[in-house]
């Protein structure tokens, strides 16, 4: 008995001893990580007009939510100029990558933006760009860690035939970015929020979504909601005008939710 007394005292004191170097380690890989991706944030290259919208986007809390670290193969969609592709390229550094998917229209949309930003020696040199138009894109299985669908969610809804672009397979464009990520890979959305039960043509008059079109949708797909975040709420935001309006524009209240593919 006093065997097992002594053997529990010895143990209970080992424990004490470890917990807080365990601690402090941890605190310090905690705050290296909010320092890699800060300093993806603060890079100097970066834009000034995307440095006025961090503040109402918050990319570094948004990525830090989203669990981006050094390494991993991130797709931005849709990516626009590549606003998120920039600062994500930084953060999963030499050893991981980033993929830019475009669209014809959203190339079009912002002109050469991307591609100078990458044609600059040392600013986006581990991104990929990739162009091709949704009904027909096919993604690699199992290649992403991550993907990030930012504020386009509610395009899926979109139609603007005359223009290049025709009513998108949502069903096929869910399963497509199912498959491209890997067991446990984080599907990132953030978009503007329309009103609870706004049908789905909202996506192209007010370029909104109701937040449970989209819950359904990838429920249905496949992913499941692991955690959902206010960041980015704005209860000042009615929700009824369009996000372009200037009143509401760059100030929508914006929905965010990380999926994972179990």
């Amino acid at each position: 008995m006093k065997i097992k007394t002594l053997i529990l005292l010895w143990l209970s004191l080992l424990v004490g001893t470890m917990t807080p170097s365990y601690a402090e380690d941890k605190n310090a890989e905690d705050k290296n990580y909010d320092n890699l991706i800060q300093a993806a944030v603060d890079n100097p290259v970066r834009e000034e007009s995307d440095r006025i919208r961090d503040v109402n986007r918050k990319p570094a809390e948004i990525i830090k939510f989203m669990g981006i670290k050094p390494g991993m193969t991130v797709m931005e969609m849709l990516a626009g100029s590549g606003y998120y592709a920039e600062i994500l390229s930084h953060v999963v550094g030499d050893e991981g990558k980033v993929i830019a998917l475009n669209n014809q229209s959203y190339m079009g949309y912002t002109k050469d933006a991307l591609i100078d930003r990458m044609a600059q020696k040392g600013r986006m040199e581990n991104v990929e760009l990739r162009i091709a138009e949704i009904n027909d894109v096919e993604l690699i299985p199992d290649e992403l860690d991550a993907l990030f669908l930012v504020l386009a969610y509610h395009d899926f809804y979109y139609v603007d035939e005359k223009n290049g672009w025709p009513k998108v397979d949502v069903e096929r464009t869910l399963g497509q970015i199912y498959k491209s990520l890997k067991k446990g890979g984080v599907l990132a959305i953030v978009d503007h929020a329309a009103q609870k039960g706004s049908p789905h043509e909202t996506g192209s008059t007010l370029h909104r979504i109701d937040p449970e079109i989209v819950k359904a949708e990838l429920t249905a797909a496949g992913f499941t909601l692991e955690a959902e975040s206010d960041l980015l709420a704005n209860r000042d935001d009615n929700m009824t005008i369009p996000m372009f309006d200037e009143t509401i524009s760059g100030k929508t209240n914006r929905f965010v939710y990380r999926f994972v593919k179990k």
